[in-house]
């Protein structure tokens, strides 16, 4: 079933809704579907490497948005939708360990979640459950799902069809390398600055 969704989410690629089905594919995935964005934006971006930054655009908008609806699921609406999402993806012990991390990290859990392959969605929810900071929330998402996006988007720009296989073959690695960057980063300007 899952590889038949996966498929029907790729042929939107050779229609010309292909934006439209992006957007709305990011959109659900930060709040409830299973299927990741990253496999239309990469074949979207593919057949036309000139859009390949706008179709980064209309990915991390969708996916921001998307996040914000988790959020209020978490936030408005866990008893009722909430808790069957986190159950569809087997997350319903980790949810108190989210909330740890939370309570420890704030905004770079939700940073980590949104670059990396964990299921962002479970974040969205806990985000609004554990009542984060909603502006914070939003400007991690927004920074961690763009980043994402956008070098996808840009690798493929940049080099064309070529190096779908290199990300495709190491997109867990890539997700990792980045985030440990991005921690190092942020340490750097916080004890130089």
């Amino acid at each position: 079933m899952l590889r038949r969704l996966y498929d029907w989410i790729l042929h939107w690629a050779d229609t010309p809704f292909g934006a439209w089905a992006l957007f709305l594919l990011a959109f659900c995935e930060s709040s409830f579907f299973p299927i990741p964005p990253d496999i239309l934006l990469i074949a979207l971006a593919v057949a036309v490497p000139a859009k390949a930054l706008k179709y980064a655009l209309v990915c991390s908008v969708g996916s921001v948005l998307g996040g914000m609806l988790g959020y209020l699921i978490g936030w408005q609406f866990m008893a009722v939708i909430g808790e069957r999402i986190v159950a569809f993806y087997g997350m319903e012990g980790k949810v108190h360990y989210i909330e740890g991390i939370y309570q420890h990290y704030d905004a770079w859990a939700v940073g980590i979640a949104g670059f990396t392959p964990i299921p962002y969605k479970v974040f969205t929810i806990a985000a609004g459950m554990f009542k984060i900071n909603f502006w914070v929330f939003v400007v991690a998402s927004l920074v961690s799902r763009s980043a994402r996006f956008f070098i996808l988007g840009g690798l493929i720009y940049a080099f064309g069809p070529r190096i779908q296989r290199f990300i495709d073959r190491y997109f867990n690695i890539l997700a990792v390398a980045f985030c440990v960057l991005l921690v190092v980063g942020f340490i750097l300007i916080k004890y130089l600055f």
